[in-house]
């Protein structure tokens, strides 16, 4: 039976929101960003806003949305003083690479090469100025080797679903603190929110969480409409291949 957009949706959620974030605080990345001078959360501030360019915090408060201030005060405005964002985004996409290269050798390179494919195609298909992360993502060329390829298509899918989930919570009038403590409060804490930062959880406020939570996967549903069913099918096999592989990793050979 042909998956629809919908469905792929939601079956592809959580694979790809694991996925494209798995390399952030791996050993790999960690040794990369010692490398630059800065510890493995600089490494993530500087190296995922860094797309964006040498902005000012507030852009990057923007983008990043559910994160305390003063965690972006950290992890882009001193980190700024260590290293050179723009350079050091550049590198923290080596640093993906580098985990990939030592993860996904068990899955056929086919699979990788579609689901690569089709990911290019959802991206490439949206409009600019929407989910300023991908834009500046996409700025790199798309990589040749299917391993690399398919791993940059997680992240630019994964950035492009948390884009429009900011619209989402802003559409339905959810603070983004609230939004952040509904996820989970081992990611509230993550995000640099102290416990007194909890808002008083409350039946309106989940129902706006669970609206925005249907807005986005309707909006990832919009982009996944230009894909063609077997297009479709590569996105949903390779993210489902690959989510299997980050509990067994295998080098690619060679």
């Amino acid at each position: 039976m042909t998956m629809d957009a919908d469905e792929l949706a939601t079956l592809t959620a959580d694979p790809i929101q694991v996925l494209g974030m798995s390399f952030y605080f791996d050993s790999l990345t960690k040794a990369r960003g010692r490398e630059q001078g800065i510890n493995v959360y600089e490494f993530y501030g500087l190296g995922r806003a860094g797309t964006l360019g040498d902005v000012d915090a507030s852009t990057v408060f923007e983008v990043f949305n559910f994160f305390d201030p003063s965690l972006i005060e950290f992890l882009w405005t001193n980190a700024k003083t260590k290293a050179d964002p723009v350079a050091t985004a550049a590198e923290h996409l080596q640093a993906a690479y580098d985990f990939a290269d030592h993860t996904f050798g068990s899955v056929d390179l086919g699979v990788l090469a579609n689901f690569a494919e089709a990911a290019r195609r959802v991206i490439d298909a949206q409009p600019a100025g929407v989910c300023p992360l991908v834009d500046g993502y996409r700025q790199y060329p798309a990589p040749s080797d299917p391993v690399h390829g398919a791993y940059l298509g997680t992240i630019l899918l994964r950035e492009l679903r948390g884009g429009v989930h900011i619209h989402a919570v802003n559409e339905v009038g959810l603070d983004a603190v609230a939004a952040c403590y509904l996820h989970g409060p081992e990611i509230f804490a993550l995000h640099g929110y102290k416990d007194e930062n909890a808002p008083e959880v409350t039946e309106e406020l989940k129902d706006k969480r669970l609206r925005a939570e249907e807005l986005t996967n309707a909006a990832v549903a919009s982009a996944f409409a230009v894909l063609s069913d077997a297009q479709r099918e590569s996105l949903a096999e390779g993210s489902i291949a690959m989510f299997n592989a980050l509990s067994d990793p295998v080098p690619v050979a060679g």
